[in-house]
């Protein structure tokens, strides 16, 4: 399914909904805040009211991170405040307005506080993460608030590579980049892989 299909499917099954809520899951480097900012971009030309909500923004912060020896693991699920999230999900299910969220700055490699707020216009919500669809411990309770799942998966091979290269590009030699991808990056996909329940839509790649 292309991303303008996908649009059109959204736009259809939002009718009725005061407010509709799509998930994009998958493993790092799989594409979702690609095409989370596409589906913004051709939701806005549909004259769609849609904001993006990214997981991301309930990293624990590097400092509490080194105080748990989780430093390694950053980007795993016990790394993230997930309490925290589900309290902000369920906010913008019953329709609060004025709803403010953090954003995460990947190129400070951290979490902005009250960067972006979610008004009652805001009719279609994209939220976007790696375990929205876990299984597992208090990821599990999400699913129930999500009206439509995607889920993209371009396979191992791929993300290796896009994952090395993400590192790169933020400045690490290619040895370490390599490292960081294999031993955190690809075991956490391999996590979102195996223990994801299964989506409305699977990608393998965006078109």
């Amino acid at each position: 399914m292309n991303t303008p299909t996908l649009v059109d499917n959204i736009i259809y099954n939002a009718k009725g909904h005061k407010r509709f809520i799509v998930a994009i899951a998958g493993p790092p480097g799989a594409g979702k805040s690609t095409l989370a900012g596409e589906l913004l971009s051709l939701l806005s030309k549909k004259s769609v009211q849609a904001r993006i909500i990214p997981m991301d923004g309930f990293h624990l912060d590097n400092v509490l991170l080194a105080q748990r020896h989780l430093t390694d693991r950053k980007g795993a699920p016990d790394t993230f405040d997930v309490a925290g999230f589900v309290h902000l999900i369920k906010r913008l299910v019953s329709l609060e307005d004025n709803v403010v969220i953090p954003t995460f700055d990947r190129n400070k490699d951290l979490c902005i506080a009250g960067s972006q707020v979610v008004s009652i216009s805001d009719r279609v919500l994209i939220v976007e993460g790696n375990y929205l669809l876990l299984k597992e411990g208090l990821w599990a309770g999400l699913s129930q608030f999500w009206d439509q799942t995607i889920f993209i998966n371009p396979g191992i091979d791929v993300l290796e590579e896009r994952l090395i290269k993400r590192w790169l590009e933020y400045g690490l030699e290619p040895e370490a980049a390599k490292l960081r991808a294999l031993s955190n990056d690809i075991p956490n996909a391999h996590c979102v892989v195996e223990h994801s329940v299964d989506a409305d839509q699977t990608l393998n790649c965006l078109t």
